[in-house]
């Protein structure tokens, strides 16, 4: 005798396998959107590292991890000549509890500003006047020299203040006009009282040096363009000893920042606060 079905356990049949369809079915989309993730992701972005590490990175190769001291000397270029240059000491070191450096810097030359001093803590920049032997709040994009801004002489944590994804991997020239294999970076400010809104940054892959920055306003606009270069070894790394800065809106207004005289030194924590500028003597 054939066995024959009621009409409920037909139905309820039925019902189980469109369920088990539409189960197979939703399994089979998640599959396939999983497929076009891996696909649609470039295949440099399967083994990259991560953006923070790569800027966390790039900040060591650009500070030392102990209180320092170096010498920074500024050259003024307009359309190739010459204009203008200043000599400063930089006096830094590592603020632990804030992750940030805290920064004293001292110009002596040329000899109408000498002694005046720059004192940095947190992102607060303050400038001393001997003349006056008073301290005023400056802002960081003022500019020092030429296209040199005060937040461009202080040592920054970059990954600290900044917020970075990784939106590429490209071929670009550096400094000296050799091609360089790159991670490019979008950084985005995660305090209103960094320098610059965003920054574009190139992180040589492989190496973690900085190559190329290119700093930004708030509307996006580019302010700057520098390129991190005359690598050598100082303090235990391979550090880059000059950078060449480029006004965002003039190619031929340049200013050269050259690092010199690199020296571990601890400091007492008088040197850094600013109730202590007038009394300065190294």
């Amino acid at each position: 005798m054939p066995f024959a079905m009621s009409k409920t356990a037909t139905k309820n049949s039925e019902s189980a396998f469109a369920g088990q369809q539409g189960r197979l079915g939703r399994t089979a989309r998640y599959i396939l959107l999983g497929c076009l993730i891996l696909v649609s992701r470039p295949a440099w972005a399967v083994d990259a590292p991560s953006a923070q590490d790569l800027l966390r990175a790039s900040d060591d190769i650009r500070n030392p991890d102990r209180p320092f001291v170096l010498s920074v000397r500024l050259t003024e270029f307009r359309d190739l000549t010459r204009r203008d240059s200043s000599t400063l000491s930089v006096y830094a070191r590592m603020d632990s509890r804030r992750g940030q450096f805290d920064n004293l810097i001292r110009i002596t030359e040329p000899l109408r500003d000498a002694g005046k001093l720059l004192l940095k803590n947190g992102n607060e920049i303050w400038l001393y006047d001997p003349q006056g032997r008073s301290s005023i709040r400056i802002n960081p994009q003022q500019r020092l020299l030429g296209q040199a801004s005060n937040g461009d002489v202080v040592t920054t944590n970059l990954a600290r203040d900044y917020r970075s994804e990784i939106v590429g991997k490209e071929e670009i020239q550096d400094g000296d006009k050799k091609n360089r294999s790159c991670y490019r970076l979008r950084l985005d400010r995660s305090a209103s009282d960094v320098a610059y809104a965003a920054v574009e940054y190139w992180v040589e892959e492989g190496t973690n040096r900085p190559v190329k920055g290119r700093f930004l306003s708030d509307s996006g606009r580019v302010l700057k363009t520098a390129y991190y270069r005359r690598y050598r070894k100082e303090l235990g790394k391979e550090r880059p000893t000059e950078t060449v800065i480029i006004d965002g809106l003039n190619p031929g207004w340049v200013t050269v920042m050259q690092f010199d005289a690199f020296e571990y030194r601890e400091m007492p924590d008088q040197w850094f606060q600013r109730a202590f500028l007038s009394s300065f003597r190294d």
